[in-house]
């Protein structure tokens, strides 16, 4: 297990650190919406208040969980920050997540609190009430539901629970290799120590002139959008341009009043296929950040030829935060497309043989990792934790990739044949377990393809056990009551065999070269 970080004087509660880092003027405008609806400092700090103050009138035990499956809106984020400001661990849930998912994370976290939509709640009441949770609340994007009704009968004057940095602060959920999700627990001083470190490397400019805008397009259930972004903004004191959900047009057109944007390589390409993109439109802009999923070197050139900016691509994990960064300072040409770029201050990135011995430079191999931001371990895995941390404290991060000379880092794939897209993490395991349950299926086996929009998407190969009859279609349809839409396959192929190794076990290289590159269903 590696060292964990020591508590800084004072409190080591996070919203501490993000709450000092507010500008002086705090009627100033924090966040913007889409529809013109401006929060200032002064409400981010009150309305937080109001809800940790609801949270902590509960009398919930020591490190509780507080589980959200809601809708992107200013309110989430609030939420966010009062979990933090009451000490409880905060737990969010892709709001793709269908019933048989969210029993197993509310099963598995036995959160005290459960926030979810208003639309959702019946049977996320039932399934959270049946493990149970202590307390139910909604929360719609329009600021209406329970969770609002009842926090604005609290004060709005709070004082943020006393925390240790080694304390947990969220539980993000990463699908595991072998079928459920993990959980990887983060706490007050991995998110901080991260926070802080970003907010050099990549150069926020805090209050006053020439102070940082940020356009926030991603979604908050993710290490990107939540941690990343939000940290990013509120440490350096920057007003956020919110949008509940990516829309190239909107982004585009608020360019001109933004200078830092974050983004998956999908929103990068969709952005691109807008004429209105231009020199003009990015002229203010200072940074353009793409992460969560590879980059093509087309989309990174692309962007250069219509911007003239340089993409800076960083690599970072759920379990981890941002681990490496093409360099922001000095001259773009140091942001070399095709790679994340170098560890960031305070990390250690080694890359090992399966043996565990190191390789030389250019070599490929095992990333492994350590560092104040890498995460306290998983959710009541003890073995998990201890197999995947080595002896001398190094996190095995199962990517593979190499270093060059000049400590450049490449990640040229995943192990346990992990499909990104769209940015999200899609585990073949587990799609091919939902998929060997359906009537009439023998065997099936799922694989990343290429793919111009998201960067991969699956394909699943499927066997018939002898005389069913499957139609690919139903398959795919079967799936899509039971999975996010993110994890279900885009073409599904019925087939006599697997292609097997002497030892019987799927070739999924085989599979990739046959089905990776064709689109026809």
């Amino acid at each position: 297990m590696k060292t964990q970080s020591v508590s800084p004087p004072g409190n080591g509660n996070l919203y501490e650190a993000l709450r000092a880092a507010f500008p002086s003027a705090l009627d100033a405008i924090a966040v913007e919406t889409e529809d013109g609806l401006c929060y200032s400092w002064h409400d981010l700090e009150r309305a937080s208040a109001m809800l940790a103050n609801l949270l902590q009138s509960l009398n919930l035990p020591a490190g509780a969980r507080i589980a959200a499956q809601v809708d992107k809106s200013v309110e989430a984020m609030l939420l966010y920050l009062a979990t933090l400001r009451a000490g409880f661990v905060y737990l969010p849930l892709n709001v793709a997540y269908q019933s048989t998912e969210i029993a197993y994370f509310i099963g598995n976290a036995e959160p005290a609190v459960v926030v979810c939509t208003g639309k959702n709640f019946g049977w996320v009441s039932k399934i959270a009430f049946s493990a149970g949770t202590q307390s139910v609340f909604t929360l719609n994007s329009d600021r209406t539901g329970s969770l609002l009704e009842r926090a604005a009968h609290c004060s709005d004057q709070q004082r943020p629970a006393k925390c240790q940095a080694d304390d947990l602060a969220a539980i993000i959920y990463t699908s595991g290799t072998t079928g459920r999700s993990k959980g990887a627990m983060l706490t007050h001083g991995n998110l901080l120590s991260n926070a802080q470190v970003l907010k050099e490397y990549w150069g926020w400019r805090s209050q006053g002139e020439g102070a940082d805008v940020l356009i926030h397009a991603l979604p908050i259930f993710h290490v990107h959008g939540l941690f990343v972004a939000i940290h990013g903004a509120l440490l350096s004191g920057s007003k956020m341009l919110w949008l509940s959900k990516f829309d190239p047009k909107w982004v585009i057109e608020r360019l001109p009043r933004a200078t830092v944007f974050m983004g998956v390589p999908t929103l990068y390409v969709r952005m691109l296929a807008e004429p209105e993109l231009n020199r003009a439109t990015t002229r203010q802009m200072r940074l353009f950040i793409a992460g969560s999923a590879p980059l093509l070197i087309e989309t990174f050139s692309q962007w250069q030829h219509r911007t003239g900016h340089t993409i800076l691509e960083r690599y970072g994990m759920s379990e981890t935060v941002m681990l490496t960064s093409n360099p922001y300072f000095g001259d773009p040409a140091l942001r070399r497309g095709g790679t994340v770029g170098l560890p960031l201050p305070g990390v250690s990135l080694r890359v090992r043989d399966e043996q565990g011995q190191p390789l030389p430079v250019g070599q490929i191999g095992g990333i492994e990792v350590k560092g104040a931001n890498v995460f306290k371990g998983y959710w009541r895995m003890p073995e998990k934790t201890a197999e995947d941390f080595t002896v001398d404290g190094y996190f095995r991060t199962g990517d593979v990739g190499k270093i060059d000379e000049q400590g450049y880092v490449s990640i040229v794939g995943r192990s346990k044949d992990l499909i990104i897209s769209g940015g999200y993490n899609v585990y073949p395991a587990e799609i091919e377990g939902y998929i060997n349950e359906m009537p009439g299926v023998a065997e099936s086996a799922v694989v990343g393809a290429a793919d111009a929009d998201f960067g991969e998407v699956g394909v699943a190969v499927v066997i018939a056990k002898p005389g069913a009859v499957l139609s690919p279609s139903a398959i795919i349809a079967g799936l899509k009551s039971m999975l996010a839409n993110f994890k279900i396959p885009k073409r599904c192929y019925v087939v006599e065999e697997l292609p097997r190794n002497a030892m019987g076990k799927v070739q999924k290289n085989v599979l990739r070269a046959q089905y990776g590159s064709d689109p026809a269903p």
